[in-house]
C-alpha cells in the first residue's frame, strides 16, 4: 500500500506543504502548469528554490502577491461560492477539483463556527487570499499526482504565543486551527510562534485518514518543505513517501490493531456522559459508546467503551478515570477490519455536502452523507433535515446507497 506520511514536528503551512511535495518528486513544471489554469485577477509570482534550515536542505515555495504594502486589502474578498465556481470552471481533473473544494468547504465551516455565522457568509480575506487558493489547489494537484493509497500524519505541533490577523492579536493556536483539528492529536508550545496555519490545518483535515506517531512503513523518498521562519527548531515540514504491508481480509480494505478501553458505571449522573464523551474524543478516542449492563445485586448500569489507537490509551484512559465515577479500567487489543473509504464533495441545490463512499473490493457498496453538513444546510434554508437527505439520495447513483438508506427510501 502506497503511503504519504506527514511528519508535522514543526507544524504545517500551505507553502511548506507545497515545498515538501515538490521535494518529494512532484515535477515543478506540472504544478505550475496546473496552477496557471486558475483564473485569478490579481498579479502574483511563485518563487521555487532550494534552501536549508539547521543544515537540512529542502524546497522553499514563496508566493508573492503584487502591492506588498497593502497585501490583504488589495486582494478580493471571496466567498466559498466564489471559490467553488472558480475551481469548477477551470480545466483540472475532477479529483483535483473535488479535493480543492472539499478543503475550502472544511475551512469555511471552521471559520463560520468561530465567528458565529453561516459558512456562505464567510469572506476569505487571509485564508482565502491568492496565496491560500494556490496553496490549497496546489496541494490537491500534488496529492493527485502522487496517487497514494493512504495519507497519514503525526501529531501536529501548533506552536505558541500570539498571531496577528484581520481581527487583531489572537492566541496560538488560532481559533480556526483548533476547530479544524478537533479529534486530532496535537502538541503546543515548542516555540513562541504559530507553526500550524489555518490553511495547513485544512489540508490535513481534508486529506489525512490516520494520525499516529508510529512510522510503520518502508520509506522510499523524503521531502522537506522549508518554512520562512528562523526558529530554535527547524521550520520544516517533512513528508515521507513509501509503502507498508496491507493486511487484508477477503473482500475488505485492511485490518488494523486498535485498543478497547472499558469500565462499568452504575453510580454516576447520566447527564455527565455527553460532556465526558466529548472530552474522550478530543483526547483521541476513535469511537465512544455505552452498553446497558446488569451489575452485581441486580443494579442496572452502563459499560462505557472507547476505541483508541495505541497512542491514545493514556490520554483517553485519564479522561475516564478523572471525569467518571469509575475506579478501574480494562484495556485489550482488538483487530478492526475497515472497508476502503473515500470522501467526495457533492454539490446539491442547497449547497455542498460531503458524502462518504465505502468499497468492498473494487465495488462501491455504501454511500452516507455527512450529518453535520446536512444539519447546517437544513438550518440555513429552514428546511426539514429529511428534505436535505432526500436531495442527496436523489443525486446518488442507484446501487451506491447503503442498505439502511435504501430501506429508509422504501419506507
Amino acid at each position: 500500500m502506497k503511503v504519504i506520511y506527514y511528519d508535522c514536528f514543526s507544524g504545517i503551512s500551505g507553502d511548506m506543504n507545497l515545498g515538501a511535495m515538490l521535494d518529494l518528486g512532484v515535477p515543478k513544471d506540472h504544478l505550475l502548469a496546473e496552477l496557471a489554469k486558475l483564473q485569478i485577477n490579481e498579479q502574483y509570482t511563485i518563487n521555487i528554490r532550494s534552501e536549508s534550515k539547521h543544515g537540512i536542505e529542502g524546497t522553499r515555495v514563496e508566493i508573492t502577491v503584487e502591492d506588498p504594502v497593502n497585501h490583504h486589502s488589495s486582494q478580493q474578498a471571496r466567498t466559498l461560492a466564489d471559490i467553488t465556481k472558480m475551481i469548477r470552471e477551470i480545466d483540472l481533473s475532477a479529483a483535483v477539483k473535488d479535493r480543492s473544494i472539499r478543503t475550502f468547504a472544511i475551512l469555511a465551516d471552521a471559520e463560520a463556527r468561530v465567528h458565529g455565522i453561516k459558512a456562505e457568509q464567510v469572506h476569505f480575506h487571509e485564508v482565502g487570499a491568492v496565496d491560500a487558493i494556490l496553496d490549497i489547489v496546489g496541494s490537491a494537484v500534488c496529492l493527485e499526482y502522487l496517487q497514494a493509497d493512504r495519507i497519514v500524519a503525526s501529531s501536529v505541533e501548533l506552536g505558541g504565543g500570539f498571531v496577528r490577523c484581520e481581527h487583531g492579536l489572537l492566541p496560538v493556536p488560532a481559533p480556526a486551527v483548533t476547530e479544524l483539528l478537533q479529534g486530532v492529536p496535537v502538541k503546543t508550545g515548542i516555540v513562541p510562534f504559530e507553526t500550524t496555519t489555518p490553511t495547513g490545518a485544512a489540508i490535513l483535515a481534508a486529506n489525512v485518514q490516520e494520525y499516529t506517531d508510529n512510522v510503520d512503513m518502508i520509506i522510499h523518498r523524503t521531502g522537506y518543505g522549508i518554512g520562512r521562519r528562523d526558529l530554535e527548531i527547524p521550520n520544516i515540514l517533512r513528508v515521507y513517501l513509501g509503502e507498508r504491508a496491507e493486511k487484508t481480509a477477503p473482500g475488505f480494505r485492511q485490518q488494523e490493531r486498535q485498543w478497547m478501553l472499558e469500565t462499568n458505571i452504575d453510580d454516576m449522573n447520566p447527564e455527565f456522559y455527553e460532556y465526558i464523551e466529548e472530552k474522550m474524543v478530543a483526547a483521541g478516542a476513535l469511537d465512544v459508546f455505552k452498553t446497558p449492563v446488569i451489575m452485581k445485586k441486580g443494579r442496572p448500569g452502563s459499560k462505557l467503551s472507547a476505541l483508541v489507537n495505541k497512542e491514545g490509551i493514556s490520554a483517553v484512559g485519564e479522561v475516564i478515570l478523572r471525569e467518571t465515577s469509575a475506579i478501574g479500567l480494562r484495556s485489550y487489543p482488538v483487530e478492526k477490519t475497515i472497508l476502503r473509504r473515500e470522501n467526495m464533495l457533492m454539490q446539491t441545490r442547497y449547497g455542498p455536502v460531503n458524502v462518504k463512499y465505502s468499497y468492498l473490493d473494487a465495488e462501491r457498496i455504501k454511500s452516507k452523507p455527512e450529518y453535520e453538513d446536512c444539519k447546517r444546510l437544513a438550518r440555513e434554508h429552514d428546511l426539514p433535515l429529511s428534505e436535505i437527505y432526500a436531495e442527496v439520495y436523489r443525486l446518488l447513483p442507484k446501487g451506491n446507497r447503503s442498505g439502511a438508506l435504501n430501506q429508509e427510501r422504501k419506507n
